[in-house]
């Protein structure tokens, strides 16, 4: 299914049917009596996050602290077909099951199918991480699970029957963070360690004999007002191969960036440009960032893997805020900080409508600089904001709990 069809799915079935379960759920829990007490040995738990490889990523310090006070405990990751191969790469996880929203019959057949495991497994704890998903939290009632536990958002309060716990969502707090805490209600302690560290079995590229930079100049189609322009790339990539002739640049993209990625590699028209765009697996798309020199990408989920295999990352914010999805310590973050910034989690549209002037702000030469800082490691400074001063508990209460 595409995007548009997604999102009125959501919007016209889903959002509907939530209003209407959520009562029914209410009703059912008041009759039945159910104990959703958190003070107790989980055997089974599920997480689950549909949409976004990078938030997939930045939940890894949630499933680590899971791990770390449940380490007898199943954890059960759910999600969509398109995410499996990167989840599968995360040994925190013992059990991946997925949706596959390639097409109308496949969504339905495989909903259901992985509904009936989830019943049969039936989870003790289940972490919607959905934020303004309908369709999940249908999901998620349909699962079974004694304890549901997802986001309040004051948009979404109607849900309040549908899960058995609601966190509030803070966009203020690093989203690694915001999951991590939602772990202190089973028990965990909300200690950061970092984001998982992803490996590759590529060793090195096969795509260039020479050092390289990485260049992703793509965005989710979820969210194209993320996108620099396509010609500041072309120009960019131009400077960076007149100023540094010892370098190649690797074009990366998933197979339906491959077409954009391309018209990028043939305009720069250099025997140095390589487009690797829908040409690599999950492992090798890996190996080819954590290999390179440095990466320059908008804030899309190839970011994320560049913060998880440590190479330095210049990462191109707009509609999103840095301090919540830009929190690393290889982060090179270049934001204009525009009034109506950031959108993304307030607006299904942005208020700008694809003018996404948060983006045409950022110029090719300032980007150049900051490339030039980075690889010359005397002058490298890396833009990043600690998060060390949260409190997520007082007098032993975990902060952000909404009451049903």
């Amino acid at each position: 299914m595409n995007t548009k069809l997604q999102i009125f799915l959501d919007n016209y079935v889903a959002k509907p049917a939530a209003f209407l379960l959520n009562f029914l759920a209410r009703m059912i829990g008041q009759v039945l009596s159910i104990n959703h007490d958190l003070s107790r040995d989980f055997k089974t738990i599920a997480i689950c996050k549909f949409k976004g490889m990078g938030s997939i990523i930045q939940c890894t310090p949630m499933l680590a602290a899971i791990r770390n006070q449940y380490p007898d405990a199943e954890i059960i990751f759910v999600s969509t077909k398109s995410n499996k191969a990167i989840l599968e790469k995360i040994d925190l996880i013992d059990t991946v099951l997925t949706v596959d929203d390639s097409g109308m019959f496949n969504f339905i057949r495989t909903n259901i199918g992985t509904l009936l495991t989830l019943i049969k497994k039936r989870p003790q704890v289940y972490f919607d991480l959905e934020i303004y998903s309908d369709y999940s939290s249908i999901f998620t009632l349909f699962t079974l699970s004694v304890n549901r536990i997802g986001f309040y958002l004051r948009s979404s309060s109607f849900r309040m029957g549908i899960y058995t716990h609601m966190m509030f969502f803070n966009p203020r707090v690093s989203i690694s963070n915001v999951y991590l805490h939602l772990t202190q209600l089973i028990g965990c302690q909300p200690k950061h360690e970092g984001i998982y560290g992803l490996k590759s079995e590529q060793k090195g590229s096969e795509y260039s004999e020479k050092p390289y930079l990485v260049v992703n100049p793509n965005s989710s189609d979820l969210r194209l007002e993320r996108r620099w322009d396509q010609n500041n790339f072309i120009e960019l990539v131009q400077k960076i191969l007149t100023a540094f002739p010892e370098y190649n640049i690797l074009l990366i993209g998933s197979k339906g960036e491959q077409s954009y990625t391309q018209e990028v590699a043939d305009k720069i028209n250099s025997d140095r440009v390589i487009n690797t765009a829908g040409k690599t697996s999950i492992d090798e798309a890996i190996g080819i960032i954590e290999n390179a020199q440095l990466m320059i990408t908008n804030d899309t989920g190839p970011m994320h893997i560049g913060f998880s295999v440590k190479v330095p990352v210049i990462c191109l914010f707009g509609p999103c805020s840095p301090d919540q999805y830009g929190m690393s310590e290889n982060a090179h973050i270049i934001y204009k900080n525009a009034y109506c910034s950031p959108c993304v989690h307030d607006f299904e549209i942005a208020p700008c409508n694809g003018n996404n002037v948060c983006m045409k702000l950022i110029q090719v030469d300032e980007v150049f600089d900051k490339v030039v800082d980075v690889l010359d490691q005397e002058k490298s400074n890396i833009n990043l904001k600690e998060n060390s001063g949260i409190v997520f508990t007082r007098d032993e209460n975990v902060l952000g709990i909404v009451n049903r």
